[in-house]
């Protein structure tokens, strides 16, 4: 149960600053068993068969980062969830504190409750993120994107992430288009991508971390079609967490709730999965325990090896992997 088990080194030139183009070009990591296989990720679909189904989390990210100064004049980030709760980056943030924006946008520090704050704007949230939101992309892309589309998936639809459920950068309009000819169905959820996700395990026994609650919803008809499928695949951590929550007597029900599932090494899967698709996650993450979880620690971590070794890329422009049942 400790988090150090899950860490690995990772050359800093293998951290993708940029989403590669075509969307699907990207390199592939194949995992049956303990058998390694590279290929790029427009070979996915030789992988799937008619009848087989692919849950995508169509969540859209919002433009929930917000640059600004405190009254001393010292930089802060404001990075947004809710029209309550925020986490902002900067030195000594107190209750009272008055933040200030561009286009005469004031914030002032109303409640803090771990390392969460209250902010209380001089404007609507909707307007604020209107006027002065930026699309939080990871702190290690250093790089700017060219365009807002790069930090969105081609399916994404629901606005209420911070970040984007990654792995699904992979797919463009043609490969998605081959899969429908294939007769492989694609099940629409969506989860509400929070810090619940990213935030860093600081309990060394991981078991004690805590997971925030994140909002989803799965919808009568793709419940049915999830249900329905002869197999079933996964697009992304998140997609499995909301599956996951939403799960009852090996099947999927239609709901809006929220979820704080933490899946680690011993969690008993709820659904009859053949297979997970996912990027190279951080070190130390709740994302690397899930697919641990999945697919066993060891193989994991082996696999995490042979990717450095061949030099994928990683994180979230970065390359992906199918994890096979």
């Amino acid at each position: 149960m400790n988090i150090n088990d899950f860490n690995y080194e990772l050359p800093k030139e293998l951290i993708a600053q940029y989403p590669l183009r075509p969307r699907s070009s990207s390199k592939l990591m194949i995992l049956q068993e303990d058998k390694i296989f590279h290929k790029h990720f427009y070979d996915i679909i030789d992988y799937f068969k008619e009848g087989d189904v692919l849950v995508v989390n169509n969540s859209k990210v919002i433009k929930a980062r917000l640059k600004g100064k405190k009254e001393t004049g010292g930089k802060i980030e404001v990075l947004l969830e809710n029209n309550e709760w925020c986490l902002i980056k900067g030195k000594k943030i107190s209750r009272g504190m008055y933040l200030f924006f561009d286009k005469n946008i004031i914030g002032i520090v109303e409640d803090k409750k771990k390392n969460k704050f209250k902010i209380k704007f001089n404007k609507d949230i909707k307007k604020v993120i209107e006027e002065i939101g930026e699309l939080p992309t990871p702190p290690y892309v250093r790089k700017k994107i060219n365009s807002d589309d790069e930090y969105q998936t081609i399916y994404a639809k629901k606005e209420g992430s911070i970040a984007a459920p990654t792995v699904g950068f992979h797919f463009d309009e043609q490969l998605l288009e081959k899969l429908k000819q294939k007769g492989i169905k694609i099940a629409n959820i969506c989860l509400h991508v929070s810090f619940s996700t990213f935030l860093p395990v600081k309990e060394e026994d991981y078991t004690k971390h805590e997971m925030y609650n994140e909002y989803y919803e799965i919808d009568e008809e793709n419940a049915g079609i999830i249900n329905n499928a002869e197999r079933l695949f996964v697009v992304g951590t998140t997609t499995m967490k909301c599956l996951e929550s939403a799960a009852e007597n090996g099947n999927v029900i239609a709901k809006k709730d929220f979820s704080n599932l933490f899946i680690y090494l011993g969690y008993k899967f709820k659904l009859n999965y053949a297979g997970m698709l996912t990027n190279f996650h951080l070190p130390k993450s709740t994302l690397l325990l899930l697919v641990s979880a999945f697919y066993g620690k060891e193989r994991i971590l082996n696999a995490y090896k042979e990717a450095i070794k061949e030099k994928y890329r990683f994180y979230s422009f970065g390359d992906a992997m199918l994890l096979l049942k």
